[in-house]
């Protein structure tokens, strides 16, 4: 099985697990004066709560895999020229939010609206001081790293997509 249809899988069992509740939910109970949708209602609710955590039990089963898979394949995505390698795992991370927090701090970096000044000294007859801004960084490369972090996820979702597209599970 692939990473994808692992994924699929999860989510098709998550709804069968939701409609169970639904059933168990409305046929739990009911007033004797009613008569019982099921011919054996207390063995079918019993049967439904079984099926229910059979489900969960392969829903745990296959994300163990996943994160197994997710831990254990390497992926070796190309940013800005450099041939990076993380597990599938590390770029979901990249992805989540680590890359927007990269580009975060490279965003910080600026000149804070400080401009260069023309100071007069103390007595009117010193000459004018000039008060030069510095700045701490290259703006050039703060403008690539940028660019970089802003698109490090869709270039992370591209590959991966692929990747779980063609990746067997871990057993």
């Amino acid at each position: 099985m692939k990473i994808i249809e692992g994924l699929k899988k999860i989510k098709d069992l998550k709804r069968k697990a939701e409609d169970l509740r639904q059933k168990i939910g409305q046929y739990c109970a009911d007033l004797d004066c009613e008569n019982p949708t099921y011919d054996n209602q207390r063995k079918q609710v019993s049967e439904w709560l079984q099926a229910h955590s059979d489900v969960l039990k392969e829903i745990l089963s296959l994300r163990y895999r996943i994160q197994k898979t997710n831990i254990s394949t390497q992926v070796t995505i190309d940013l800005g020229g450099n041939h990076v390698e993380k597990s599938i795992a590390e770029w979901i991370h990249r992805r989540k939010d680590l890359a927007h927090e990269e580009e975060s701090a490279w965003n910080k970096l600026n000149d804070r609206g400080l401009r260069d000044e023309y100071k007069q000294k103390p007595t009117p007859n010193s000459p004018e001081t000039v008060i030069k801004r510095r700045l701490y960084f290259d703006p050039q490369e703060r403008d690539i790293k940028k660019e970089l972090y802003r698109s490090e996820p869709s270039t992370i979702d591209g590959i991966l997509e692929t990747v779980n597209a063609v990746t067997d599970l871990v057993e």
